[in-house]
């Protein structure tokens, strides 16, 4: 399957460390060869980088690494293609507008019978895949429920972790999403987390001889939370979510709903 990873600031954050580590199992480290994509949210405007190559061979993937694009909202993909073509269009995340805001997705899973399952009207896919059709049927759910106007963060969220379990049953939907200011994460069998805050230590990835000293790159009032499939390193303690459990995050924080 694919891996996931996200990011969620008080601060404009590089995630140059993190995905350091994640982009060398597209491929090296891991079987997630099949393409890579991430956003990052500044303000209202989101950049994107994606490329069908394998993460660890990519150079605009060693473009990301080394160029510490500071963002409070990130979310970042490698791929292990089981439904749809390696192909660009395939490759998450997915960007659509909402209510006058970039919502981005990114799915880790596999979903049957997705295109009888998940029908869709309003909001079609550009590609071929079950996770796009999936988050097609998404945002169609939340444009009939809610219309033209969106509703308060506790209805909205909600809302969509009640379509999240639905879609569950259709099989594995480990999930992150994003609209720039809020992160949301719904487990389906795996996916950690973590968030750090002062007092920083030191962290080193699994995946790549790097270590970095948070205590050097950090002010005390910083407090950034990393969402990942597994986790990237080996002297943190990540928290493992449980099935169907789900995480809001704002600023940092995890959100209490």
């Amino acid at each position: 399957m694919c891996e996931l990873l996200a990011m969620s600031a008080n601060v404009p954050t590089d995630i140059c460390f993190s995905f350091s580590g994640l982009m060398q199992r597209g491929g090296n480290t891991g079987p997630h060869k099949d393409g890579w994509g991430i956003t990052f949210y500044e303000g209202k405007g989101c950049r994107s980088f994606k490329d069908p190559l394998p993460s660890a061979q990519s150079p605009i993937a060693q473009l990301v690494t080394n160029y510490p694009i500071k963002s409070k909202a990130v979310i970042c993909h490698i791929r292990q293609a089981n439904s749809g073509a390696v192909c660009l269009e395939n490759t998450h995340p997915f960007t659509r507008q909402l209510w006058g805001k970039n919502w981005t997705y990114a799915h880790n899973g596999q979903l049957k019978d997705f295109a009888k399952k998940l029908t869709v009207k309003a909001h079609l896919p550009i590609g071929t895949t079950d996770s796009e059709q999936a988050f097609c049927y998404l945002l169609d759910q939340l444009f009939y429920q809610f219309g033209s106007e969106q509703p308060d963060v506790k209805t909205l969220f909600t809302f969509i972790a009640e379509q999240a379990v639905k879609i569950n049953a259709l099989g594995v939907f480990n999930v992150i999403i994003s609209d720039g200011q809020y992160l949301f994460a719904f487990c389906s069998n795996k996916l950690h987390y973590l968030t750090r805050r002062a007092p920083f230590g030191k962290a080193s990835l699994i995946d790549a001889e790097m270590e970095v000293d948070f205590n050097q790159e950090t002010t005390e009032n910083d407090i950034v939370t990393v969402i990942a499939t597994q986790p990237l390193t080996d002297d943190e303690q990540w928290q493992k979510m449980q099935a169907e459990q789900w995480q809001l995050f704002h600023l940092g924080e995890a959100i209490a709903l």
